[in-house]
């Protein structure tokens, strides 16, 4: 699995791996019974301290994504999925509120902001359709 971490953001960098992990579940990315790197593999492969790997392994722990295994390490927990998607979709409805409130505050109408989102859907649609990768659980071509 791969993270794209922004070091000078505003979100703390823990939060931004428990969001990277939560989206790749709902997105079937990453599946339940599925193992992640370890504290140790995955501090070296970010370059990040390992207490902030363990501490978003942590909060995925306590939001039950994740459960230890003994003597093996993490995995996504089997019933992960539900919540996950539903994490992702109010991730999702905070940042179109944002974006909202900021369009109207900047003087958009309701039409200026259709007209916007249509066209920005279509345009997400077709990158999606050339930059898409298998997913796990897709039919491959063997």
């Amino acid at each position: 699995m791969f993270f794209s971490i922004e070091t000078s953001g505003d979100i703390p960098i823990y939060e931004q791996i428990v969001r990277q992990v939560k989206l790749a579940v709902a997105d079937g990315v990453l599946s339940g019974g599925q193992m992640l790197p370890s504290v140790r593999q995955m501090a070296a492969d970010l370059a990040i301290n390992s207490n902030t790997i363990a501490r978003a392994y942590q909060e995925l722990q306590n939001d039950r994504v994740l459960e230890p295994l003994r003597g093996r390490g993490m995995v996504v927990r089997r019933d992960a999925l539900a919540r996950c998607t539903k994490a992702r979709n109010t991730l999702v409805a905070d940042g179109v509120r944002r974006a909202l409130a900021d369009a109207i505050a900047g003087g958009m109408t309701a039409d200026e902001l259709r007209e916007l989102f249509e066209a920005e859907l279509v345009k997400q649609a077709k990158q999606e359709k050339v930059t898409s990768p298998l997913r796990a659980g897709d039919e491959s071509c063997d």
